[in-house]
């Protein structure tokens, strides 16, 4: 099944994310977008590459470090494509904050457009993985004390801005809509710039209510959006495009999906 095979793609992944997170010698790079690369973002990319050659020789590969999103363009109906982030949250990963990721997602071409089937979001340094299916739910893996356990996840059904906790990454990117998305915070009960992956596995679990970016890739999304959306919840860009193939990203329970796409409209 596909959901076994990302399963161990992560688990394959966990062991060398594992082994450089706060390693002496990374190697840390600037890429052409001034984004940080480690040689853990590339070793777990290429791994992976390698893995799906052999396993899904057929199904095409998007990654953020070795590129393929082109292919997204002539796509034919019914191809599939395996879409990576090997680290989200490489910043944290290189600083030794333990909030990184790897991201995979499965997507198919389909007479209505792309589609996400297959999602995983694992976070080894947090003992959480996170993963959904298409018309399957949503679930959480947590370690603890050599210890596994999965629960299935749901967003929570806070209605109202007064209630409502919103995660973030920062104030940068925002641009015009900065003045209307700062002017929020006072209405929410919580915000907390918590950033990146795990704002939006929050939201799946119901610990916060919405998340937002204003910036992000096809990679950056594709898992968590398939993550929210099967925990119940709505994920869009920042200008109400559904799923994770806009320029941004927002996920929330759903009850306050459109209050806050409004709130935030550029006039």
């Amino acid at each position: 099944m596909d959901l076994d095979l990302a399963q161990r793609l992560a688990d394959i992944s966990d062991v060398i994310t594992l082994d450089r997170y706060l390693a002496h010698d990374l190697v840390v790079e600037t890429k052409p977008d001034t984004t940080p690369v480690t040689d853990a973002d590339r070793a777990v990319e290429k791994v992976i590459r390698e893995t799906l050659a052999k396993e899904r020789p057929r199904d095409q590969i998007i990654g953020e470090e070795f590129g393929g999103l082109d292919l997204l363009k002539n796509a034919k109906l019914g191809s599939r494509f395996w879409i990576i982030d090997p680290i989200d949250g490489t910043k944290n990963f290189l600083r030794g904050v333990p909030t990184w990721a790897t991201l995979l997602a499965l997507a198919e071409i389909t007479s209505s457009g792309p589609k996400v089937i297959v999602g995983i979001v694992s976070s080894p340094a947090l003992g959480r993985r996170w993963f959904a299916r298409a018309s399957g739910h949503a679930f959480v893996t947590e370690s603890f004390s050599g210890r596994n356990r999965t629960r299935q996840i749901q967003v929570s059904k806070v209605a109202s801005f007064d209630d409502a906790s919103l995660s973030y990454s920062d104030l940068n990117g925002w641009k015009e809509r900065k003045g209307a998305f700062v002017s929020l915070f006072d209405s929410l009960w919580r915000t907390r710039a918590v950033g990146d992956f795990f704002s939006h596995m929050l939201v799946a679990e119901g610990a916060v209510d919405i998340a937002a970016e204003p910036t992000l890739a096809l990679w950056d999304m594709a898992a968590v959006a398939l993550i929210v959306s099967e925990a119940g919840g709505r994920f869009t860009s920042l200008d109400g495009e559904e799923g994770p193939f806009g320029a941004s990203g927002v996920s929330s329970n759903g009850l306050l999906h459109e209050k806050f796409l409004q709130s935030i409209k550029v006039a």
